[in-house]
């Protein structure tokens, strides 16, 4: 789990946007497992800073703590709430990263989907990478989806989805994410906000998605439940089964 230059330089990017740059999740383990960058979002630009501040913590603690062989773990992180996804040996080095991760400061909650396997291979997580690429481009294409406040991350073939959207441009979006080939099962992790909202959100923070039109709440489509992934620590996930 070593910072590769490439890291190196994605870090010196992001600490040198603007504000109104949003957060681009860091990857612990290698390229980025189909993590979406998002342009401008429902963040605040002060929100959007301390999520940056608060990757580059949980960042520095997985690198300095857990920095073996046999664990692989990617951080996400999205209004202080810390998406970890990857690989670790045994339950116990997993329960130990998940308490050492929500002590870390400012942190919200953390939703653990890491599982207990061998980390991928590079041809394994080069196929997430790839996977991940056309969800964004599904997510970006499909009316009613507000593509750059929703951040995608794509690990194994499941992707998690997180971002401020109402319930209808969440359903809207992992419908789009589901149908993408290759994807195995989408899991929402969105914090919701009604249609006023959004547009009171939009508005303030001059978001292009201020001027999409969205569809209207009873057109959204359902997501049956599924309990076959583990909960997240504070907030119950969606999950949508691929047919």
């Amino acid at each position: 789990m070593k910072q590769t230059p490439l890291r190196a330089c994605l870090c010196a990017l992001l600490l040198s946007s603007t504000l109104l740059s949003a957060c681009a999740p860091l990857i612990i383990g290698g390229a980025a497992a189909g993590t979406a960058l998002v342009a401008t979002d429902r963040r605040t630009a002060g929100t959007q800073l301390e999520d940056k501040n608060i990757d580059l913590k949980v960042d520095q603690v997985l690198v300095k703590e857990f920095d073996n062989d046999t664990v692989r773990v990617i951080s996400t992180v999205y209004l202080g709430k810390v998406l970890l996804t990857g690989e670790v040996p045994d339950a116990a080095m997993k329960a130990k990263i998940v308490d050492r991760i929500s002590k870390v400061e400012n942190v919200r909650g953390v939703l653990d989907y890491m599982v207990v396997a061998e980390p991928m291979t590079l041809g394994q997580r080069t196929d997430d990478n790839w996977l991940g690429s056309k969800v964004r481009t599904a997510l970006l294409r499909t009316k009613g989806v507000p593509s750059r406040t929703i951040v995608s991350t794509t690990e194994r073939g499941v992707v998690y989805l997180m971002g401020r959207v109402t319930q209808t441009e969440g359903a809207y979006a992992a419908a789009a994410a589901a149908r993408v080939s290759g994807v195995q099962q989408v899991i929402k992790l969105f914090d919701y906000v009604t249609p006023e909202e959004a547009i009171a959100l939009d508005n303030a923070n001059g978001s292009p998605e201020a001027d999409k039109q969205q569809p209207a709440d009873t057109a959204a489509p359902t997501a049956p439940a599924s309990n076959t992934l583990p909960a997240p620590i504070n907030d119950g996930p969606e999950v949508m089964a691929i047919d």
